[in-house]
């Protein structure tokens, strides 16, 4: 079998093995936060921090909510690494947005954090931070979840069919999610252009 052909067999799979139950909670979760006006805040490093722009911009584009990512504001982000060290920075970013319970942390992560491991701290003490002020946590998680999945209010594991490429199935199918989640029913609010184009079609 070439690579290209199991990549592939192994992102059906993956896709047939993810829990509808669970990211059905997340989409009446997003929900209650969208009815209160709350905002979403997205956590993640790498390329799930690319995959948190680009969540930004679909859930303030099509579903109405207010969304952030600390990532995309590059000049804070490494002042804080500089000045206060990595951990800080999502954790500070948070209390200078007021952080409050009407709000959602979105974690999308390989691994979801690990103070013991020392992987991805500055995702746990931004979650120690969401609970203290009883903001809601979501997480798109890989591998077993780690910190975030044990603090979620509701999430979903990428499950793991290859351990050779646990990363790249992660943030290829956290993309996945969120695009399942700006097109679901409960929650769009504006149609794409392609489809607002197909719509206007006589």
């Amino acid at each position: 079998m070439s690579y290209a052909k199991q990549y592939l067999t192994e992102t059906s799979t993956i896709a047939g093995l993810l829990d509808t139950e669970s990211l059905e909670r997340m989409v009446d979760l997003i929900l209650k936060i969208k009815v209160a006006e709350g905002r979403i805040f997205f956590l993640g490093v790498g390329g799930s921090a690319a995959n948190c722009s680009h969540a930004v911009n679909d859930f303030r584009k099509i579903l109405g909510i207010e969304a952030y990512a600390p990532t995309d504001n590059v000049a804070e982000l490494t002042a804080r690494t500089n000045d206060e060290g990595w951990q800080t920075v999502f954790v500070e970013w948070l209390k200078i947005s007021h952080l409050s319970a009407n709000d959602a942390v979105f974690v999308l992560s390989v691994g979801g954090g690990s103070l013991e491991k020392n992987i991805s701290a500055n995702l746990v003490f931004a979650l120690k931070y969401a609970q203290s002020v009883e903001a809601k946590i979501i997480g798109v998680l890989g591998r077993d979840g780690g910190f975030t999945a044990s603090v979620a209010d509701a999430s979903v594991m990428i499950p793991t069919v290859n351990a050779e490429a646990v990363t790249p199935h992660a943030e290829g199918f956290q993309a996945v999610i969120l695009h399942l989640l700006v097109s679901h029913p409960k929650l769009k609010q504006h149609s794409c252009k392609w489809e607002a184009i197909a719509q206007l079609a006589p």
